[in-house]
């Protein structure tokens, strides 16, 4: 009998209807994206009024390093959450713990190492990216900051993405918003030094950033013991903090395809820019403001997608395939109504909100409405195509929608865009972008109907169970286990049985 998981905040997402348990956690998601993107904008005022245009040049450079590590932490995180989904539908604690104890013990050394690497290689990793040389030295002291807060940083991502694997979205929104309150304040007060605070220019930027996502963590952390959370690690728990080998590769192989989606998708926006930079200043002053607008257009699909991968990882777990379509309908459904609302709200209200970002007599106004009206739309695919990856990837389903989102980001989008600008010009460019999106759509919808994503396994069931019962044989009991320490023959053979308990 499996062990009672502890009523802590999370949310059963294999019971009750689907369209009411699936907004009750997409729209916490939701909000956590946008104070997420709030606060980068808002920060972004303050470098850039307040320290200059080589202050802002210099933490675009750090943070595109910043995205492109928390990519491959977003894939190892997605893969977490997807092993504690099926778990918590299986109503397995020890699972539960142990996987969640895997990734901490995994990605706190390894960010430790980031940090060091990051401080040491910081000038040569800017060289590479062609930092400016009045924007470096700016750059170096901000970059070597972010990759001080690194473990912080990426250990707040990972349990926030662990909670969402229990089915709570809205705790990771609590400490989100504390997170942003507080980088809000500090932000400013240490750029400027006012009252008390020092002056630190950049870097307190980046220090206040840091300090808030520590508050937020510690808070986290406090907030999960005082509710006895199922991801809690007790006294007797700290052992699983020693990676199992078996999930930590199941992690490694689904997460990094994840990560690597990201990473495609950068590496093409990049490219996208070079083309667009062709165009003239006014062009991409344009694009760039109807980029600030897509942020927010594409927030509904990624919370979605993130519903939908948690509800169908936790009824995989639960042996409930029959709820598993019904999740991927009404995410389908809620894509359409919510991103498409904001599609149409855009569409209608365009002109005054790229104004907010270009100034009513821009004359990259007139550019940038053409570009929202010509592109925009194709973010109802994108929508479309993050839902069926959301479930599929549930159950560990992640190297073809890699291979699809190469085919329609590079052939697709890159191909369109080069091969009808001799016929279309720059609204080749434009409509590239939903080009490559319907394209992912199609071919998603195509592995979703046919694909074998239905037979995959995250983790072995019969590996699980020995991870389990061994734990249970071993480790289970305060009373007379508490001083075990359990080898991995149990853990690595399948024909192993556990022993018996000692007296």
């Amino acid at each position: 009998m499996r062990d009672t998981i502890p009523r802590d905040k999370k949310r059963d997402l294999t019971s009750g209807s689907i369209a009411k348990t699936m907004l009750l956690f997409a729209l916490p998601t939701l909000g956590s994206s946008v104070l997420q993107s709030l606060n980068g904008s808002i920060n972004a005022i303050w470098v850039g009024r307040f320290l200059g245009e080589e202050a802002l040049a210099a933490t675009t450079n750090g943070n595109i390093l910043m995205f492109i590590l928390i990519s491959f932490v977003f894939g190892f995180g997605m893969a977490s959450t997807i092993l504690i989904g099926q778990a918590i539908g299986q109503k397995d604690t020890v699972m539960v713990k142990r996987t969640l104890g895997t990734a901490l013990g995994s990605i706190v050394p390894i960010s430790m190492i980031l940090a060091a690497t990051g401080w040491l290689l910081g000038p040569l990793l800017l060289e590479i990216l062609g930092t400016p040389s009045s924007a470096f030295d700016l750059a170096l002291t901000y970059l070597r900051m972010i990759f001080i807060a690194m473990p912080i940083t990426l250990t707040f991502t990972l349990l926030m993405m662990a909670l969402r694997g229990t089915g709570d979205s809205t705790t990771p929104l609590w400490f989100i918003a504390l997170s942003v309150a507080i980088d809000l304040i500090l932000t400013p007060l240490l750029i400027m030094g006012i009252g008390p605070f020092p002056e630190w220019g950049i870097f307190g930027s980046a220090f206040a950033t840091a300090t808030a996502n520590t508050v937020a963590l510690v808070g986290m952390i406090t907030t999960l013991y005082l509710r006895g959370s199922v991801l809690a690690l007790n006294r007797s728990d700290l052992r699983f903090l020693r990676p199992n080998r078996d999930i930590l590769k199941s992690m490694f192989s689904k997460g990094l395809p994840m990560g690597l989606q990201m990473i495609v998708i950068s590496s093409a926006a990049l490219t996208m820019l070079s083309l667009i930079n062709r165009e003239g200043v006014q062009t991409t002053a344009a694009y760039s403001a109807t980029q600030q607008l897509w942020t927010y257009v594409q927030m509904p699909a990624m919370a979605l997608s993130a519903a939908a991968s948690a509800m169908v990882a936790q009824n995989i777990g639960a042996n409930q395939w029959d709820r598993v379509s019904g999740i991927t309908r009404w995410g389908l459904i809620f894509n359409i109504v919510l991103t498409g609302s904001l599609i149409g709200l855009m569409t209608i209200f365009d002109k005054p909100v790229l104004s907010l970002f270009l100034g009513d007599d821009s004359t990259a106004l007139p550019i940038a409405t053409h570009i929202q009206l010509m592109a925009t739309w194709g973010f109802l695919f994108f929508g479309i195509a993050q839902v069926l990856f959301g479930a599929m990837r549930a159950n560990g389903y992640v190297i073809w929608p890699l291979i699809v989102m190469i085919i329609s980001m590079y052939p697709v989008r890159l191909g369109f865009a080069f091969g009808f600008y001799s016929k279309l010009g720059s609204d080749a460019l434009w409509l590239s972008f939903p080009a490559g999106m319907m394209a992912t759509a199609i071919m998603g919808a195509g592995l979703y109907l046919h694909g074998a994503w239905r037979k995959g396994k995250v983790l072995p069931p019969k590996e699980a169970a020995q991870i389990t019962e061994g734990y249970r044989a071993h480790g289970g009991c305060n009373a007379c286990c508490r001083d075990y320490e359990p080898t991995t023959a149990w853990e690595r053979s399948e024909e192993s049985t556990p022993v018996a308990h000692r007296s």
